[in-house]
């Protein structure tokens, strides 16, 4: 069974609109983390390629490791080139916003939020820059904008087949799209398609892709969902479950091998340290005796000092 990488069935719906087809080309807006709850990795797996563009550096990171294919552009989209605001929402970055009134929807959860400003370009300007012909899919989720990026595009030269956009508002899940639908339907895309989540329009010129596209949501167990399989080391039906454990059997004997610098990293990712002084408190603890110890222990059952049964 094939494996579903979105939130809520974007990508199967899209493979479906889709079917057939080997290669494409799609633009991704808010893009997120490259694989968890990606709309384009399904497709990206599969051969194709595009343009993604995420404005949270960490992230865009990633792309340059796992999908060097794409093209992956840090920043953010509106309806006009230019620098704004955008409101970085600690721990949970997919409600990261350039509107800060979802941001402080979502520091009242305990998530707080870092405002920094941003590089703006269109989504018109996105398109020629990079001299897009045919574009497949457009894929918009920027948290309660989704209206500037439709407005900032140039929808005679440049005609994604198929637009999915999220449609509900952050956190309150309301009805989000009445600003902006009518402008894309007045371009020549038809509504086919709400998953409760996201609404999905196809360019009134692509008659065989509308007729694909289903116009209700199909079954949840339609396809295996990535949160499903949860983390490899811990589960066998995870699809990379033995490389994973290969991965970790490698590590764990290795640790006493890893520089301090290497080791203060990993710990600072996995308890959230970031201040200088803790950084430096960490790096102190990391060179005594005691912690070395501590990291022999652990290695020793997998490095063959110590006999453990499998």
């Amino acid at each position: 069974m094939d494996l579903s990488y979105s939130q809520n069935l974007e990508d199967y719906h899209l493979s479906l609109a889709f079917s057939g087809q080997t290669t494409g080309t799609y633009i991704d807006v808010g893009a997120g983390h490259p694989i968890a709850d990606n709309v384009s990795f399904w497709f990206y797996e599969r051969g194709w390629q595009g343009i993604v563009v995420e404005p949270q550096p960490e992230l865009l990171a990633l792309y340059q490791r796992l999908r060097p294919r794409d093209l992956a552009i840090g920043g953010l989209v509106g309806r006009r080139c230019g620098e704004t605001d955008f409101h970085v929402v600690e721990r949970l970055h997919g409600l990261s916003t350039t509107l800060e009134g979802f941001a402080r929807k979502a520091a009242a959860l305990g998530a707080d939020y870092q405002t920094v400003r941003m590089p703006v370009t269109t989504l018109a300007t996105l398109c020629e820059k990079n001299g897009l012909g045919s574009i497949d899919f457009l894929k918009i989720d920027v948290e309660g904008a989704e209206g500037d990026v439709l407005f900032g595009g140039d929808w005679k030269r440049f005609r994604p087949k198929v637009v999915v956009a999220e449609a509900v508002t952050p956190l309150a899940s309301e009805q989000g799209w009445q600003d902006w639908e009518p402008f894309l339907i007045a371009q020549g895309y038809h509504f086919v398609l709400f998953d409760t989540l996201n609404r999905f329009y196809v360019a009134q010129e692509h008659r065989e892709i509308l007729a694909r596209l289903p116009s209700e949501r199909a079954p949840w167990h339609a396809v295996r969902h990535m949160y499903e399989i949860g983390r490899a080391p811990e589960n066998k039906q995870h699809p990379d479950h033995v490389l994973a454990e290969d991965l970790a059997h490698g590590f764990w004997a290795s640790l006493p091998y890893l520089d301090s610098g290497l080791l203060t990293s990993l710990l600072a990712r996995a308890r959230r340290i970031a201040k200088p002084d803790d950084l430096a408190a960490l790096a102190a603890t990391v060179d005594t005796e005691q912690f070395r110890a501590a990291l022999g222990r652990i290695a020793c059952g997998y490095d063959g000092g110590q006999i453990v049964d499998e």
